[in-house]
């Protein structure tokens, strides 16, 4: 087993709880758990930085979107259409 390394940390009380909770659970140490939590971390994917640019695009696009559908409805039929029509076709 490697060397450990001293670390002193500051969690919330929920998080206290729930380390307390988990270790207990699973019947190992709270550090042992926390040890687990970075060992996992580490194998995950590395998280996609926002790209500003693309998202400022989207949201462009959205508030076309929404205007657009103010200024009128854009769809020309109903829910209720689309069933009487689906209801026809199948009792021929």
């Amino acid at each position: 087993m490697d060397r450990m390394v001293r670390k002193q940390i500051y969690i919330t009380p929920t998080q206290e709880r729930l380390l307390k909770q988990h270790a207990r659970a699973l019947g190992i140490t709270e550090s042992e758990l926390i040890r687990r939590g970075v060992s996992q971390i580490s194998r995950a994917p590395a998280a996609v930085p926002l790209d500003e640019h693309a998202w400022q695009e989207e949201l462009a696009f959205i508030h076309k979107r929404v205007h657009k559908k103010a200024l009128g409805r854009s769809r020309t039929w109903t829910r209720e259409e689309l069933y009487d029509e689906r209801l026809q076709r199948l009792s021929r």
